[in-house]
Formats: structure tokens, sequence, C-alpha cells
């Protein structure tokens, strides 16, 4: 999906942008040669033994392949710059932040569900930007409803308000169905959109925000 503009990049996703591409270069070439250092900074589930606490943060810095981290980064570059240059850099980092913890919150709760009702008997990890990017996604949705976006197959713009909500309807179905084979932390996902949605609300509401 994309919109016009420009191709300037805000110094906070830019450096953004470079941590993930170079972890993802990193932890790629030291499994490659046999080194399991990726295990360390993904998100296991609290009761699992792989669990560290510093793992609420460098699960959003890791990915599983080249197409997670490129569509992520693609996202991060095209909504958050422009959030980014609307807030400065450190309110973003702040949103960025919240909204991927709200998702990994979000994803565990959903496993504990999981493991309470039998669905699942093993402790899943959760790794990507995936959860960070959703709540970008429904900032920029928020604040920019009627931005026309071009999405990929749709021979048409559509505007962003429509896009997030399908993407949330797509989300909430797939994570519903649990369907065999799919590994995506699709309630990540949603958690990400609700809290990155509930922030801006709260901002906006205490009229804290200088977007324009």
């Amino acid at each position: 999906m994309s919109f016009r503009s420009n191709t300037f990049i805000p110094e906070l996703v830019k450096n953004l942008l470079i941590i993930n591409v170079l972890l993802f270069l990193g932890t790629t070439l030291l499994e490659g040669s046999g080194m399991t250092f990726a295990k360390y900074l993904i998100l296991y589930y609290p009761a699992s033994d792989h669990f560290m606490p510093h793992q609420f943060i460098t699960h959003m810095f890791m990915h599983a392949d080249l197409w997670h981290l490129f569509f992520n980064m693609f996202a991060l570059f095209m909504f958050g710059s422009r959030l980014e240059v609307s807030w400065g850099p450190r309110r973003f980092l702040i949103f960025y932040i919240i909204a991927g913890l709200g998702a990994a919150l979000v994803h565990i709760g959903f496993v504990y569900y999981q493991l309470s009702v039998g669905d699942i008997n093993y402790y899943p990890a959760m790794l990507g930007a995936s959860g960070a990017v959703y709540g970008i996604l429904a900032a920029f949705a928020y604040y920019w409803p009627n931005t026309q976006l071009f999405i990929l197959f749709i021979p048409f713009p559509v505007k962003a308000k429509y896009v997030i909500l399908f993407l949330v309807f797509l989300e909430l179905t797939l994570g519903l169905g649990n369907f065999s084979g799919d590994n995506i932390a699709h309630f990540a996902h949603l958690g990400g959109a609700l809290v990155g949605f509930i922030l801006v609300k709260i901002w906006n509401k205490t009229n804290r925000n200088s977007l324009y």
C-alpha cells in the first residue's frame, strides 16, 4: 500500500529501520554459523524457561524472514514518517514502544486463554514489529482517515479508514479461526491497533498533540 509522499525519512524512523535491518542480518548470519542468539531476543510466554523480561522490548526488532522484515519496515517508513514529523521523535518513540508493549500483552493474554481451554499445549514465541506497526496504521487512519491508499491487486485507491477497518476484521477473523499451520500472532496485531487507537484518542482529548 502507498500514498503520495516525499522521500524524506525523519531521524527516529530512519534509526528504527537501521536497527531492525542490522539485527535481522546479524541474527541471520549467527544462525547460519550455528549460534542461536535470536532466542534471547524474541518474546517467550512468561511461563516458558526461555522467557526474560527484556524480551518485551527486543522482540519488536526481530523478524522471522526477509518478507516479514520488508513489509513491517515499508509500513513504518510510509506511515510512521508522517507521524514522527507531526509529533516529533520523542512522542513517536513513546507511541511506538507503548503500541508494541500493548500488542505483546494482548498476545500473551490470548495465549493464556488458549492454554486454559486446551486449544494449545505449548508456549508459542512472538517476534516482529507488527504490533507497533499496527498501532501506527491505526493512528494514521485516525488523523488522516480520508487519505487515499493504493493497495496491491486493487486497481483503485482506498481511504485509510477503510483499510484499517478491513485489516482489523481480517486479523480478528484469522485469530478466532485458529487455522492449522497459521503461526501469525493475529491478536498481537489487534492489540497494537487497539492500544494505538486508544493512545491517540487520549492525546487528542487532552489537546496534547501537535498534528497538522
